[in-house]
């Protein structure tokens, strides 16, 4: 089976931290690079006062992204990789930069070619 990229969703739920932008991109960075991926540049926004944080690090092999509701204690990210990236190697990081007591996942195969 060939495919452009491995297209991870992930929940996490019982979350903290997901008020702080600084911390949010720390976590993140880290994960991408845990991926085997290459960062090319990130933004992140705080919704303010005491709001969620929506971001997006841009990568050569495409990106990752975070919406925050800390009044749920829940994020919702995507992490989107092509190539060698292995975008599970991500999942422990996000764990424990955010201290979630749950994940879901749901994985999509893009570009699928057969």
């Amino acid at each position: 089976m060939r495919y452009a990229g491995t297209h991870l969703i992930i929940d996490l739920w019982g979350a903290t931290n997901l008020d702080d932008p600084g911390h949010i991109d720390a976590v993140l960075r880290e994960a991408a690079i845990a991926t085997g991926a290459t960062i090319l540049h990130g933004h992140f926004h705080h919704f303010s006062p005491n709001g969620g944080v929506s971001g997006v690090l841009v990568l050569a092999e495409s990106h990752v992204s975070i919406h925050t509701w800390p009044e749920r204690d829940y994020a919702a990210l995507d992490i989107f990789v092509c190539g060698d990236c292995d975008p599970y190697k991500a999942i422990p990081f996000l764990k424990r930069g955010f201290l979630a007591e749950r994940v879901q996942l749901a994985e999509h195969k893009r570009g699928l070619i057969g």
